[in-house]
């Protein structure tokens, strides 16, 4: 059955996790300076393709590790900032980033799953509305985060554990970013259900 596209176009948002979507995740650890940051394999294409498709793209990323005192906020960043040079460099563009230093255990509005980045993204840009946003992410927190906000979900990666285990949160999944934007510059998002 072929599904009916999605009209994505500069009125939507693309909301995305940083780690282990954008930049490889580092097993157990965190990433604490620009010199541990390495981009996943077609990141800046897939960026350059999803700035001419987006009117917004946010990055939305809990950071931990700043709760524990193994970076600081400024670290972070530093990361941020650069990580934004290097797409630009290669004609994509990030917006804005967020990020929660929080612990887990402190259950913030502010930390994924719950959704007090994407309401100060849409305090810093007016123009967003949720459900024209689409949440692309690594984890079945991402996902739900997402779908609280009545955002379109997109699961990146190989876990076929997780996607099984998120069906119910995820509504496209991807092996990585590039075919991801790939597909949505040829297609548009099919529609769920």
């Amino acid at each position: 059955m072929i599904l009916k596209s999605l009209k994505i176009d500069s009125t939507w948002t693309l909301f995305l996790d940083r780690d282990g979507v954008i930049n490889n995740r580092i097993e157990g650890d965190y990433i604490r300076s620009w010199e541990q940051f390495e981009f996943l394999p077609g990141v800046p294409e897939a960026f350059r393709i999803f700035s001419g498709i987006f009117g917004r793209i946010i990055v939305v990323s809990n950071q931990q590790g700043i709760g524990k005192g193994l970076m600081t906020e400024d670290d972070v960043q530093m990361i941020h900032d650069k990580m934004i040079e290097e797409i630009q460099t290669r004609d994509g563009r990030i917006d804005k980033t967020y990020h929660s230093p929080f612990l887990d255990r402190e259950n913030s509005i502010h930390r994924k799953p719950n959704v007090g980045m994407a309401l100060k993204a849409r305090k810093d840009f007016s123009e967003i509305r949720f459900n024209k946003s689409v949440m692309t992410g690594d984890s079945i927190s991402d996902m739900v985060f997402g779908k609280r906000l009545k955002m379109k979900t997109v699961f990146i990666g190989r876990n076929s554990k997780l996607i099984r285990q998120g069906y119910k949160v995820i509504d496209f999944a991807y092996s990585d970013l590039l075919t991801f934007a790939n597909d949505l510059s040829s297609t548009g998002l099919p529609a769920s259900g």
